[in-house]
């Protein structure tokens, strides 16, 4: 038996070295993991000890961290606009940041009770779609993704939250083949430059999926793609709302424009770097009310 106090502050160590942010908490998030305990139940002091083969176990969950595998892997969950996403190497991580969208898109889609037809194009682990039906109880929705194995467990989250039946997930180039009429569409599209890539996170660089992040030679490849397609997916007046990289909304707008569409506004994050473009299809806006 060892002391539970003692193996988390050696894991906490460990992950500080490996250059882990809250290197403490993240310790106690394995360990509720591996104990099936909830994290606040771990705090020092409490005289709890653990067996080998827990000891073993959570040991090893420490050795992946410390590797900068990202927490959400190992956990197998992400919690996002406070829902469970199940993640792993097929899908983007859900981030933070992404939530702007989120609510980005209820400011500008009144009428909680409608009956929305939503688009969600490079769908990943569904997040985003998911969200919005959580929040709008009678649309429904058909989120894209260019890997098939992103849709399919875009489709398990949707069972997993209940609402398989209101949401739909294929696989798809962006919006090739699909028919329009959506009151609304959301994208969190790859946005980072080829060349920019290898600078990120090692949790990002090395376990997100590379066309996740992958914008191209300027980041911009995507926008254009989709700015080609949404005006003939957009019923008048229907609403744009994209994800986009830091120094990036200027680009954006431009592309967005150029496609037919009316830019309305740039949202910011929490941080208050610009994060979603939103703009419309010109024609009556009475849809969104």
């Amino acid at each position: 038996m060892a002391e539970l106090s003692t193996v988390l502050r050696e894991a906490g160590q460990r992950l500080r070295q490996a250059g882990v942010e809250a290197p403490s908490r993240e310790a106690r998030l394995l360990a509720g993991a591996v104990l099936a305990a909830a994290p606040a139940a771990l705090i020092a002091g409490s005289g709890r000890t653990i067996d080998a083969d827990q000891r073993d176990r959570l040991e090893a969950a420490v050795d992946r961290r410390a590797a900068r595998e990202p927490l959400s892997h190992i956990l197998g969950r992400r919690e996002f606009w406070s829902l469970e996403f199940r993640v792993d190497g097929s899908v983007l991580d859900p981030r933070p940041d992404s939530e702007t969208l989120v609510e980005a898109g209820l400011a500008a889609l009144a009428g909680r009770d409608r009956p929305w037809r939503l688009l969600d194009l490079g769908t990943g682990s569904g997040c985003l779609l998911l969200a919005l039906l959580s929040e709008y109880r009678k649309a429904s929705g058909i989120g894209v993704d260019l890997a098939p194995g992103a849709a399919m467990a875009a489709r398990h989250n949707a069972a997993r939250l209940g609402l398989g039946e209101r949401a739909f997930f294929v696989a798809g180039d962006w919006a090739a083949g699909l028919a329009g009429g959506f009151d609304a569409i959301v994208a969190n599209p790859p946005y980072i430059a080829t060349g920019e890539l290898a600078a990120l996170m090692p949790e990002v660089r090395d376990h997100d999926p590379r066309r996740a992040l992958d914008g191209g030679a300027d980041g911009l490849e995507a926008y254009r793609a989709i700015a080609r397609d949404v005006p003939r997916l957009l019923v008048p007046g229907g609403l744009l709302a994209t994800e986009i990289g830091a120094g990036q909304a200027d680009s954006v707008v431009e592309i967005i424009r150029a496609g037919g569409l009316a830019v309305e506004r740039v949202a910011p994050d929490l941080a208050g770097i610009a994060r979603v473009v939103l703009a419309c299809r010109l024609g009556s806006d009475r849809a969104r009310h």
